[in-house]
């Protein structure tokens, strides 16, 4: 009898190797080669054709373009993440680490679009329906019409799925574990979630039902399994936070029917996920007896503007490398605003370790945090406070320049809603709201001498 073929599949980015090896030789991880069975081969040049294909029709970019129909989830901060609700026929991928809530998210969401008259099917793999149905009573939402299914065989699946009236919505929880017996491999490997996504995903276009993804994600933030996986589905989310924290923060890295810079804020409660209405009242905190060491950014999550603490500590170091940590920004931005601050603006760090926090869980990824983030390093190495009520954004080039920020009349609209009377930011920006000041630096040696001198 032959000896069946075997390859060594790589577990973190999908690469085929003949034999295996410690060291994956196209991602560089490291002992992530898993032995599996070998597929079949295609066909050779000159061996067995492959079956006719049927013509299709072509269009052109004049044509009639409709907008597709969305399903609204009930819930605001979800649809403003997916770009304005569900779109039928798509495939939306949400990861998050273990216990964040995506499950509670999702089993609130289809709780909402049961009651709405659509029908809804959560698909479990992780929990019975006994221990779903206890958390549906704990939310409140035992009288939704909500279907369940506990099973993680990926073609009793479907065939439930098909079996009657076709579902509006359907939640996979989690795509890691599902199998096939197609696919001669363990649950979770690459080749079981490809194949298993594959296939719902194909049901999907094919019914026109929305099918919610749930994947967990590894130690370095990403999504379990293949990096295919988010290739082939309509849009990718995250959900963020941490879990001694209540606040999270649903953020979309990729979406085809909508913005990919929206952020949804939620606050995890005893009864469920509760959409904050107001995100930046909550992460700006009180600003009536303003601290050294804190400033306040006017930045923007995609269309929000959204005003965020910014926290910095510099104290004395007793060692040789100055420590320097970091939690809510990158690194790498720290180091070269700390950089800009000690040679154009004279701020000496070197005997400092400096701290700087993103108060309330958020991460910042905007540039035009450069300037809120030197202005709180400045702020806590002289021991002066900000003025009360000011905010600051703008970005710091290498030259020690202050460049202006985009979307300025969003941030200092937001700001003022929020009481906030000054700002500091770049040479050329108008204030279109009354009663709000700007207070222009031209370059990292103004922003010293404003804060350090105490104006």
């Amino acid at each position: 009898m032959a000896r069946p073929k075997v390859q060594y599949v790589c577990q973190s980015c999908g690469a085929v190797a003949a034999r295996w090896a410690g060291r994956c030789d196209a991602c560089g991880a490291w002992n992530t080669l898993a032995e599996e069975a070998a597929g079949q081969p295609l066909p050779a040049a000159g061996g067995k054709r492959l079956p006719k294909g049927r013509a299709i029709r072509l269009t052109t970019l004049s044509g009639d373009i409709e907008t597709p129909p969305r399903l609204t989830s009930g819930i605001g901060e979800l649809d403003r993440v997916t770009g304005g609700g569900l779109v039928p026929g798509s495939a939306v991928l949400i990861g998050g680490d273990p216990g964040i809530g995506k499950s509670t998210l999702l089993l609130q969401a289809l709780a909402m679009m049961a009651r709405a008259g659509h029908s809804c099917v959560y698909v479990s793999g992780e929990e019975a329906a006994a221990q779903i149905s206890l958390r549906a009573k704990r939310l409140g939402l035992a009288d939704a019409p909500l279907s369940l299914l506990t099973e993680t065989h990926v073609s009793d699946i479907i065939a439930t799925l098909k079996d009657g009236a076709r579902p509006a919505v359907v939640v996979i929880d989690s795509i890691q574990t599902l199998w096939s017996s197609v696919i001669e491999a363990a649950p979770g490997t690459v080749s079981q979630l490809r194949a298993g996504a594959e296939s719902l995903i194909r049901f999907a276009k094919q019914t026109g039902c929305v099918l919610l993804l749930v994947g967990h994600v590894t130690k370095e933030g990403q999504i379990a399994g293949p990096r295919v996986i988010e290739h082939m589905v309509d849009t990718v989310l995250y959900f963020e936070g941490e879990r001694g924290h209540q606040y999270r923060i649903l953020r979309a890295v990729k979406n085809r029917f909508g913005p990919t810079d929206e952020i949804g804020v939620f606050e995890m409660t005893g009864r469920g996920l509760r959409e904050v209405a107001n995100p930046s009242a909550l992460f700006m905190g009180e600003h009536d007896s303003p601290a050294a060491g804190a400033a306040v950014l006017a930045g923007m999550e995609g269309a929000r503007p959204l005003l965020v603490e910014v926290q910095a500590l510099a104290a004395a170091s007793q060692l040789a490398t100055p420590r320097r940590a970091v939690v809510g920004w990158d690194a790498a931005r720290l180091s070269m605003v700390l950089a800009v601050l000690e040679t154009r603006g004279g701020a000496r760090f070197a005997g400092h370790d400096v701290y700087l926090n993103i108060a309330g869980g958020l991460r910042v990824r905007e540039p035009a945090a450069d300037l809120a983030a030197a202005a709180a390093l400045v702020s806590s190495l002289s021991g002066n406070p900000l003025p009360a009520h000011t905010a600051v954004f703008g970005e710091l080039a290498l030259s020690g320049a202050v460049r202006p920020a985009a979307q300025a009349a969003a941030r200092i609209r937001e700001a003022a809603k929020l009481g906030i009377k000054s700002i500091i930011t770049a040479p050329g920006v108008k204030a279109e709201t009354k009663g709000v000041t700007i207070r222009e630096v031209e370059d990292a040696a103004a922003l010293v001498a404003l804060i350090a001198g105490g104006q």
